[in-house]
C-alpha cells in the first residue's frame, strides 16, 4: 500500500477486500519487526518474548487480556522524535493516545512536552510531575473549571478552538491576574487521506475555526485585542494515521498565508506554528510509515520554504506525535477461547477480550496483524477472523488474518501495535473489566495501570 493514500482501514464486507492478502505469508511463525515492539522475539522453543520475558510467563503472572508495553521501545521512539526536531522545535506527546503516570514520567525524563485535552489528562500529568509550562491544553469544549485550573497551574499554552473560547480564556485569565499564552486552532480545508472520523482539517467538522470566509482572521483580530491572553501562534491538525506529506504541505502553505496576513494587517509576526500530529504507524506489513527524521526534515523544509516565499521569519515549529510514539510499543495478549470453522468462509477465533479493549476495528474499520505467540506451528494456514466475547456482531478485533490451522483453545495470540487508542478508548461494555497495562524492560515486568476488578465496577454503582 502506498504512502499516498492510506485509510485507517479499508471498508469491506464479508469478502476479502481488494488489496488484501492474496495468499498467506510464507512463514506464520515469522514476526515482522515493522509491526512489533523493539524487543519482541520468538525463541527456539517457539514462545514469543518481550524484553526477555516469555509471554507465557506474562500471561501466568498478569492474566489475559493484557496490554504489554515495551518501555525501552517507548523511550527510544520518544528520543528519536526529540532528536529529529532538535532544540529549535517542540515535540508534544499527544496524551490522548495513551496516558498514565508512568508514561508522563518517561516523557519528562526524555525531554518531551505533553499535550492534554481534558481535566483528567491534566490531572494525570500534574500528579506525575510534568512541569506545567511544558503542557499544552487542547479540546473543542473546555469547561470553565478546566480552563481555570489550567491557567492557575501555569500551563504553557492553551489552544483556542472557538470564538467563545477566546473570550472565556481571556476573561478567566484576567480574573486570576494572569496573561495566558494561547494558540488559535484553524481548519485549513485539507482533505487528509484517512478515515472520515479521524480527518480533522476539512470545514465540516467540530474542530477549530475555519480559514475560509475570513473567520480565522477575525479570531486572530479579537485575540490580539484582549489583555488576558498572549497570542503566540497558529495551530493546525489535519487528521490521524496519515502517511502522505502532501496534506501537511498544503496546510503549511495556508497557515503561513494567514501569518503573512496577520503581519500585514496587525504588524505582528507570530513566533510559533503547530502542525499537529497524525503521522501513521504500521499496523500490518503493508503499511509504510516514515521515520521521525524524515518527517522532521520534510516539515521543516516545507515551513521554511513557505516563510521565505512570504518574507516571514521562520516560526518555531511544534508537532504532536502520540500514536507514532506509543502505538508500536505495545501488543495485546489474549487467550483463545473457541475456534469455530465456517465452511467456505473463514474460521472465527474468539478471545477473552474484544471491542471493550480495542474499539478501533469496529469504529474505524482499522486493520491489525495477529500471531500465535505461546508456541510455533508447522500447520497449514487458515483464514481467520479474531473476535471478542461481547454480545455484538461487530465485536471484531482482527477482520482477516492467517493463523495456523491447529490453533486451539488455551493458545495465546497477540495483536501488535495496540499502544495507541486501545486502553485509552477502552470501555466496560457488557460490564467486562478493562485489562491492565504491563510495562516490560530489561527482563522485568510491572503493572503501570492495574486490571479493573468487580469491586471497581460496583463502587461506582450507588444502587
Amino acid at each position: 500500500m502506498s504512502r499516498s493514500a492510506h485509510p485507517a482501514g479499508p471498508r469491506h464486507a464479508d469478502v476479502l477486500p481488494e488489496g488484501h492478502y492474496s495468499a498467506p505469508p510464507a512463514d506464520l511463525n515469522a514476526l515482522d519487526q515493522k509491526v512489533w515492539a523493539e524487543t519482541v522475539t520468538r525463541g527456539d522453543d517457539g514462545v514469543v518474548s518481550v524484553a526477555g520475558i516469555p509471554v507465557t510467563r506474562l500471561a501466568e503472572e498478569f492474566g489475559t487480556p493484557a496490554y504489554i508495553l515495551d518501555e525501552t521501545d517507548f523511550r527510544s521512539r520518544a528520543r528519536a522524535w526529540r532528536t529529529a526536531f532538535g532544540p529549535d522545535a517542540d515535540v508534544f506527546y499527544a496524551g490522548k493516545a495513551f496516558l498514565s503516570r508512568a508514561v508522563v514520567r518517561w516523557l519528562n525524563e526524555e525531554g518531551l512536552n505533553l499535550d492534554v485535552c481534558s481535566g483528567g489528562e491534566l490531572a494525570t500529568a500534574l500528579s506525575a510531575g510534568m512541569p506545567a509550562e511544558r503542557i499544552a491544553f487542547h479540546g473543542n469544549n473546555k469547561s470553565p473549571e478546566e480552563i481555570r485550573r489550567a491557567i492557575g497551574e501555569g500551563v504553557g499554552r492553551i489552544v483556542l478552538d472557538s470564538f467563545q473560547e477566546i473570550v472565556r480564556v481571556a476573561h478567566i485569565a484576567q480574573e486570576l491576574g494572569k496573561r495566558q499564552r494561547v494558540q488559535i486552532r484553524i481548519t485549513v480545508g485539507v482533505e487528509a487521506h484517512t478515515h472520515e472520523f479521524i480527518a480533522t482539517a476539512h470545514e465540516d467538522q467540530k474542530f477549530g475555526i475555519p480559514l475560509a470566509g475570513g473567520q480565522a482572521a477575525e479570531a486572530v483580530r479579537r485575540a490580539l485585542q484582549l489583555d488576558g491572553i498572549e497570542l503566540i501562534g497558529i495551530h493546525s491538525h489535519i487528521g490521524s494515521q496519515i502517511f502522505d506529506m502532501s496534506g501537511f504541505e498544503v496546510a503549511a502553505h495556508r497557515v503561513v498565508g494567514l501569518l503573512k496576513d496577520i503581519r500585514d494587517e496587525h504588524g505582528v509576526e507570530l513566533p510559533e506554528i503547530d502542525l499537529g500530529g497524525g503521522l501513521g504507524i504500521a499496523y500490518t506489513s503493508a503499511d509504510d510509515p516514515r521515520e521521525p527524521h524524515e518527517i522532521a526534515k520534510a516539515l521543516t523544509e516545507i515551513v521554511t520554504r513557505e516563510c521565505e516565499a512570504a518574507r516571514l521569519r521562520t516560526p518555531r515549529i511544534s508537532v504532536e506525535p502520540g500514536r507514532a510514539i506509543v502505538g508500536p510499543t505495545a501488543f495485546t495478549l489474549y487467550e483463545v477461547g473457541t475456534v469455530k470453522p465456517l465452511d467456505g468462509l473463514r474460521t472465527y477465533v474468539s478471545v477473552d477480550g474484544g471491542m471493550s479493549d480495542n474499539i478501533r476495528t469496529a469504529l474505524y474499520d482499522a486493520e491489525y496483524s495477529v500471531a500465535l505467540v505461546s508456541r510455533s506451528s508447522d500447520a497449514e494456514p487458515m483464514l481467520a477472523r479474531v473476535v471478542g466475547k461481547h454480545c455484538e456482531s461487530g465485536d471484531i478485533v482482527v477482520k482477516d488474518a492467517f493463523l495456523p490451522a491447529d490453533l486451539a483453545p488455551g493458545d495465546l495470540i497477540a495483536v501488535p501495535a495496540t499502544g495507541a487508542y486501545c486502553r485509552s478508548m477502552a470501555s466496560n461494555y457488557n460490564h467486562v473489566l478493562r485489562p491492565p497495562v504491563v510495562a516490560v524492560r530489561d527482563g522485568d515486568a510491572r503493572v503501570i495501570v492495574r486490571r479493573e476488578t468487580e469491586e471497581d465496577l460496583l463502587r461506582l454503582d450507588v444502587g
